[in-house]
């Protein structure tokens, strides 16, 4: 017959399954991120500008932000992805192959300390270049200067920023308050959601009972001994 689990295993057992279901500390990143456009509409682009070749009437989109790496959570371009609106005025040349780009500077909340994005509205322009052009070299052709590091990974657009690349930002800390914008729960720390930083209070009220069975197993076992 199987004996029934004592208090130290029941213990240890809440515990693991308090831990497991805390959510763990994520970051995200300060980057540039690289957009397809189709459709109308902005998809997470599956290759460096680096190495994708973008055909003749396509989009390309660039967004300067604080988000995840991550194609369902990275800041899109505030802009359309629309090739007309953008090279329509722009006569096709034989050749050559034209790619509307937009490059959205983000927020100045997501600026680094001490910069400010160079322009508010998202920038956009229509780039004609070599058939074989990559979306780094079309980039190039209207937004010089770009900065890259030593794996290659764009860092700086039209001199934006000026240094960083790429760095790690715990989720838990606070974006600084946009001047126009209303304040938020996640700008005022009197309102924050427990779950934006520290323990829950579940998980507070779950090690509680914890400590509470521990103790009991300790009373249990000296009264064993006596």
């Amino acid at each position: 017959m199987r004996g029934r689990p004592t208090l130290p295993a029941l213990a240890v057992g809440i515990l693991l399954t308090l831990l497991a279901a805390s959510p763990a500390l994520a970051s995200s990143y300060r980057y540039w991120s690289f957009w397809d456009g189709a459709g109308g509409r902005w998809q997470y682009a599956t290759q460096g500008p680096s190495s994708a070749r973008p055909a003749d009437g396509s989009v390309q989109g660039f967004r300067f932000a604080v988000s995840k790496d991550a194609a369902a959570e990275a800041a899109q371009p505030r802009a359309a992805a629309g090739f007309a609106a953008i090279c329509g005025s722009t006569p096709a040349v034989e050749g050559r192959k034209r790619v509307a780009l937009v490059v959205d500077f983000g927020l100045a909340a997501d600026a680094p300390a001490g910069e400010a994005p160079p322009q508010e509205a998202p920038r956009t322009a229509c780039a004609q270049v070599s058939p074989d052009a990559t979306a780094a070299e079309a980039l190039a052709e209207v937004a010089k200067p770009l900065r890259y590091d030593s794996a290659a990974l764009l860092c700086g657009i039209s001199g934006y920023p000026k240094q960083g690349c790429g760095e790690p930002m715990a989720d838990a800390e606070p974006k600084p308050a946009q001047p126009s914008a209303p304040q938020s729960a996640a700008q005022d720390p009197s309102a924050q959601d427990p779950s934006d930083g520290g323990p829950s209070a579940g998980l507070l009220v779950g090690l509680a009972a914890v400590a509470a069975l521990a103790a009991a197993a300790i009373w249990q076992s000296r009264r064993r001994t006596r």
